[in-house]
């Protein structure tokens, strides 16, 4: 059994974080940090116990889609494993189904490494960019854009 740190790592912290700011209207319900109790003794390795891994409520409804996330952050050289929809990827065994007793349908759980524990720089910095529905949309949106100042040549 791994041994059971009181507090999380500021990366996996920064996880739910960062889904709040940037989607404060998301739910809520399957976030974790520490294992509770029936964790502990269902899964008594977990990384949760550790603090390096954090569950992320599924919602795609406020902006919280875990399918994309899943596959987003597999480029991610934070992640440890991956684990969303009966599907588990790590990079050394790619994916592959999952076979535990929870299927991680309700949320995506993310095991982050052991030495990047402190990392907080943007989980989902794909998250903050505006989403155009048609070319037409991110043209006009760019025209709109104050032109950079030209720059002063040196002679």
């Amino acid at each position: 059994m791994k041994p059971v740190v009181k507090k999380a790592t500021p990366a996996a912290i920064a996880v739910l974080r960062q889904a709040t700011a940037l989607k404060p209207k998301r739910k809520k319900a399957s976030d974790g940090l520490l294992p509770s109790a029936a964790h502990l003794k269902a899964s008594p390795n977990s990384d949760h116990n550790t603090g390096l891994a954090v569950d992320l409520t599924h919602d795609p409804k406020n902006g919280i889609d875990c399918r994309e996330i899943f596959e987003k952050l597999k480029d991610d050289k934070r992640v440890k494993y991956l684990i969303f929809n009966s599907k588990i990827w790590s990079e050394e065994q790619g994916e592959r189904s999952y076979t535990g007793s929870n299927k991680h349908t309700s949320h995506l759980h993310i095991s982050i490494e052991d030495n990047k524990g402190n990392n907080t720089s943007p989980w989902f910095p794909w998250l903050d960019k505006p989403v155009y529905k048609t070319a037409d949309a991110a043209r006009l949106a760019a025209s709109r854009l104050k032109p950079l100042p030209k720059k002063k040549e040196n002679k």
